[in-house]
């Protein structure tokens, strides 16, 4: 067995992967992610192309764990402290403990969870998302946000999540994926729009304002690498919640959101803006 093949999935062959309809020649943002989070679900393309963005910006790693680290305190404000009890996570990506339905299931028993991603990987690994606990529901949907009318009629989600009562919707490092020209900001307003009165966008995405020539090198690199990466300014990020009623501290650093303890010293060492807005 090679090497590659005993990195992924913790020692599932490679041709396995293959056989489910996994493409293990091109790298995948979901697979660099686990990559950089010290995943095993990763391939050789993966972490080559992780590893050039970690010349460009050593601390990427870094980078990933604070995205990671907002989604856990958005969810966990969005269930505790406005009581949301459905949550609808695009761009799952590879399953990395804790996952949504644990932390809002932590604090509040009962949830109901949709998972969505379109990577064949995270379907081989759906199984691990969907063990909830009692009275709890959890389920997984393999599809495209760039198609927004065909995933919220998928009878998986409508089966699961009642959209005339709130849900939080999760954007979590995934709008950076779809190009201009596929207008994320249409396919966010369709997705807004068949959301209930009270229901929440927690969103990041990565952004050149912080380090405008160093993130273009890695958009770059990934362009070259087969890989749509688009990184934002603020005043884009901020339109993907238009008319809708952004929560203090507004559209700010991941690291500056809502911090757990003390404030950070450099509040822009991760390259994301990451936002939390209602629907009145």
């Amino acid at each position: 067995m090679t090497s590659s093949q005993e990195h992924a999935d913790g020692g599932r062959d490679q041709g396995e992967w293959e056989r489910l309809g996994v493409d293990t020649t091109a790298p995948h943002s979901a697979r660099v992610y686990d990559y950089w989070l010290g995943g095993k679900t990763n391939f050789a393309p993966d972490r080559a192309m992780g590893q050039a963005f970690e010349q460009a910006i050593p601390s990427i790693r870094e980078m990933a764990k604070e995205n990671r680290a907002f989604q856990g305190r958005a969810v966990r404000y969005l269930a505790q402290e406005l009581g949301l009890r459905q949550f609808l996570d695009l761009g799952t990506g590879i399953p990395t403990s804790p996952n949504t339905h644990d932390i809002a299931e932590a604090v509040s028993p009962g949830t109901r969870v949709v998972y969505v991603d379109n990577d064949p990987i995270v379907l081989a690994h759906a199984r691990a998302l969907m063990s909830s606990a009692p009275g709890s529901r959890t389920t997984y949907i393999h599809a495209d946000l760039r198609k927004p009318a065909e995933l919220l009629a998928d009878p998986e989600l409508t089966g699961t999540l009642d959209l005339d009562e709130p849900v939080g919707l999760l954007l979590i490092a995934v709008l950076m994926l779809v190009a201009d020209q596929d207008d994320p900001w249409g396919k966010v307003a369709e997705l807004r729009d068949a959301l209930p009165s009270g229901s929440c966008i927690a969103l990041t995405h990565p952004t050149q304002d912080f380090d405008p020539e160093t993130v273009a090198t890695v958009a770059a690199a990934a362009q070259q690498g087969g890989m749509t990466l688009v990184p934002r300014t603020r005043e884009e990020v901020t339109r993907f919640f238009d008319g809708w009623e952004l929560l203090e501290p507004g559209v700010s650093p991941v690291m500056a959101w809502r911090p757990d303890g003390e404030p950070p010293a450099d509040p822009t060492a991760a390259y994301y803006w990451g936002a939390v807005a209602r629907k009145k």
